[in-house]
């Protein structure tokens, strides 16, 4: 699998690559930390950035690891364990707010983590702890490009 690019707007990460497993030191199984990630190619006119990070594969449905709004728009990389300047984090499903890693059930297979990112035209101003749900009505019509990284992750015993 090879990286999503539209538009020249990409996002990669050094310790994993595009449909390839993310190491464990990022999941439950480590320090269940954020893995680094780089952007590039922010589209112009870009008023901030926007991270959805979900697991299709979970059982109950998709699960939200991790949900970052108003990230500036000149921000080329996420360091490990850290959250831009500036950025806001709303709540994941297991109603924390931040990052948590992946965590599959024994059994359930290879999960995928789609880490979707959005350049919007406006910076979404909202408060901490939003949902995913009042995050998504704020930015409705003002997408202006999208990118996706995958990583994978399997329940080791």
């Amino acid at each position: 699998m090879e990286v999503e690019i539209k538009n020249g707007f990409y996002a990669v990460s050094p310790v994993f690559r595009h449909g390839c497993p993310i190491p464990p030191q990022y999941s439950c199984k480590g320090q269940n930390v954020n893995p680094p990630l780089n952007i590039f190619n922010v589209p112009k006119g870009a008023q901030s950035l926007m991270l959805i990070m979900h697991d299709p594969d979970a059982p109950g449905g998709d699960y939200l690891h991790w949900l970052v709004w108003d990230i500036p728009p000149g921000t080329d990389s996420i360091p490990v364990n850290s959250v831009p300047v500036g950025a806001v984090q709303g709540k994941n499903s297991g109603g924390n707010t931040g990052y948590t890693g992946p965590c599959p059930p024994q059994g359930s297979g290879t999960h995928h983590y789609i880490f979707d990112f959005y350049a919007l035209d406006t910076s979404l101003n909202l408060p901490t702890n939003s949902s995913l749900d009042d995050v998504m009505k704020a930015q409705g019509g003002h997408v202006l490009d999208h990118c996706e990284l995958v990583g994978l992750f399997e329940p080791q015993d």
